[in-house]
C-alpha cells in the first residue's frame, strides 16, 4: 500500500527545525534559535526527511548546503511561519505587525536610508524594520533577507532588481592634499585608497587619460571606511560623491576634480523565488519615491532597466 504523507502527518517541530537550518545553513545555529539541544534539531531534520522520503541537506567538511528539494521547501516554510507569527501577534496585541528584513550595502545605508527611514515608520507603524547592514556581499537566501540594497549593475543571479540611484565615483581627500592635485597626473604622489572592486580606481584613471598611473594603497571593504582613512590626511579615497554629502558641504572633504565616472548604481533586489509581502512592495514603492527626490538620477550605463 502506498505511503500518504500529508502536511497533518507531518511534526511541526521538524518543520521549524528545518526552518531554522536552512536559515543559518547550521544545526548548531537553529538550536540557538529554538532553546533545543543541537542533537534535538539534527534528529527531527532526519526524521522529516524519512517522512518525506527525500533528502533536504547534504552535509560537508564545511556545513550544510541544501539540495534541490530543501531549496524548493525552505522558502514556503519561512513565509509560512511568519504568517504564522503575525496571525498569533495580532491576536495578542490587536494589530497585524510585519516584520522586513533588509540588507542593506553601508554607503547606502549612511548616505541615504537612516536619515530617511523615520518617515516610513511614521507612514506605516506596523511593519517592523530590520536592516542588517552589510559591505555589498550578502546571501539573501541563507540570511532570510526580504530583499538587499546593492551596488553593482542589477545583474545578480535568480534575483529581481529595481534601479534606485546612479553612484558616480569621483577621488576625494581633504582639503590639504586636494590642493596639491593640480591635474590627475599628480594622484600618482599620493596613496590611492582602494575598495574590493579592483577595477574603480583604473576605471576613473582611464577616464583621467592617466590609464598608466597604477592605484596602490590600503584595500577597504567599505567606502565609509576609506573615506574615514582619507579624512586623517593620509591618502585619497574614490567613492560616490552623492554619499557623502556632508562631509563635502562641510569642507571636511574636497572633490578636486569634476570628473566622475559610473561602475555601477544602487538596486534593490528580491529573490525571485520568494513572494514579495505587502511590507516589502510598500517600503519598495517607498524608497522609489525617496529616490527620485535624490540626485543623482541617471542609470548606470549598463543594464539601464528592471530585472525581472
Amino acid at each position: 500500500m502506498e505511503r500518504v504523507v500529508g502536511l497533518s502527518n507531518l511534526s511541526l517541530n521538524a518543520l521549524r527545525a528545518f526552518s531554522a537550518s536552512a536559515k543559518h545553513l547550521s544545526f548548531t545555529r537553529a538550536a540557538e534559535d529554538l532553546f533545543v539541544t543541537q542533537a534535538a534539531v539534527s534528529q527531527q531534520v532526519k526524521g522529516l526527511e524519512a517522512q518525506l522520503g527525500v533528502q533536504l541537506f547534504r552535509r560537508s567538511t564545511r556545513g550544510l548546503v541544501l539540495t534541490d528539494e530543501g531549496v524548493a521547501l525552505a522558502p514556503a516554510l519561512h513565509d509560512a511561519f511568519e504568517r504564522l507569527e503575525r496571525a498569533v501577534s495580532s491576536v495578542l496585541h490587536g494589530g497585524t505587525p510585519e516584520v522586513l528584513t533588509i540588507g542593506v550595502v553601508s554607503s547606502f545605508a549612511l548616505g541615504i536610508l537612516l536619515s530617511r527611514l523615520k518617515t516610513f515608520r511614521a507612514q506605516y507603524p506596523l511593519i517592523d524594520v530590520r536592516l542588517l547592514v552589510n559591505n555589498n556581499k550578502v546571501d539573501p537566501f541563507a540570511e532570510s533577507l526580504d530583499g538587499t540594497i546593492r551596488f553593482g549593475d542589477g545583474a545578480w543571479r535568480a534575483e529581481r532588481s529595481v534601479f534606485l540611484q546612479a553612484a558616480a565615483l569621483s577621488p576625494v581627500a581633504t582639503a590639504s592634499i586636494a590642493s596639491k592635485l593640480k591635474t590627475p597626473r599628480d594622484l600618482a604622489r599620493f596613496q590611492l585608497f582602494r575598495s574590493y572592486r579592483l577595477g574603480d580606481w583604473p576605471a576613473w584613471l582611464a577616464a583621467a587619460r592617466c590609464p598608466d598611473i597604477v592605484a596602490r594603497g590600503v584595500v577597504f571593504d567599505t567606502s565609509h571606511a576609506m573615506v574615514h582613512a582619507a579624512l586623517q590626511g593620509e591618502g585619497v579615497a574614490l567613492v560616490p560623491t552623492s554619499m557623502f554629502a556632508p562631509e563635502l558641504g562641510s569642507g571636511r572633504l574636497v572633490q578636486p576634480f569634476a570628473l566622475e565616472v559610473d561602475v555601477g548604481g544602487y538596486w534593490l533586489t528580491r529573490l525571485k523565488s520568494k513572494v514579495p509581502g505587502s511590507a516589502f512592495l510598500a517600503f519598495e514603492e517607498w524608497l522609489l519615491e525617496v529616490c527620485a527626490c535624490s540626485t543623482p538620477k541617471t542609470a548606470p550605463r549598463a543594464p539601464r532597466r528592471s530585472h525581472s
